[in-house]
């Protein structure tokens, strides 16, 4: 514990097992790209194409984006504008941040994870699989990273919340940060 606070506990454990899991998901890009290049040399050099790779390829571009995502947000890596955000005091960023998440982030997780369900269990209990001759059997295991991948999302996003409320509003957490390295403050 950084500052003797439970409250820091769940957050910190929350975000060393996206992190954790955030590492591991490197290796998917690099399968991919080992998948891709078998995929391209059988198919230009021995004009043999393999639609169960074709599809493997988008199954762990999906899965490493997916993923992925939550680990953007606890590495604090994700898309922003950075040129207006960089102008503002460590407060106005926080302020904006927590609005943003509560407004915009939060409401479009909890959508998709409502708009996913079905679309899971239909899979599922369908027994779908690829529409193409010969493709990968099993569609519902991509089709579950969907919502998997937003559950990640949502614990993350609300660590993060937590993290930025702390920053803004724990007397504590305030004290410990020397005036001189309130603008560094990761928000």
């Amino acid at each position: 514990m950084k500052d003797g606070s439970r409250s820091s506990d769940w957050i910190e454990s929350i975000e060393s097992a996206i992190n954790a899991l955030g590492k591991c998901l490197g290796l998917i890009w690099l399968l991919l790209m080992l998948v891709i290049l078998v995929n391209v040399i059988s198919r230009y050099l021995f004009n043999q194409g393999f639609i169960q790779l074709e599809e493997l390829q988008w199954h762990l571009y999906a899965t490493g984006f997916l993923l992925g995502l939550s680990f953007a947000v606890t590495q604090d890596v994700h898309v922003r504008v950075d040129v207006l955000r960089e102008r503002w005091s460590p407060e106005l960023r926080a302020w904006i941040e927590i609005y943003g998440i509560l407004l915009l982030l939060l409401p479009f997780i909890v959508l998709v994870l409502v708009a996913s369900w079905p679309f899971v269990t239909y899979s599922f209990t369908t027994s779908e699989i690829s529409q193409a001759p010969g493709g990968l059997p099993l569609r519902w295991v991509i089709k579950s990273i969907l919502p998997l991948g937003f559950l990640l999302l949502a614990l993350a996003t609300i660590a993060r919340l937590a993290k930025v409320g702390r920053i803004l509003f724990d007397t504590r957490v305030k004290a410990k940060i020397p005036p001189q390295d309130q603008a560094e403050v990761s928000l």
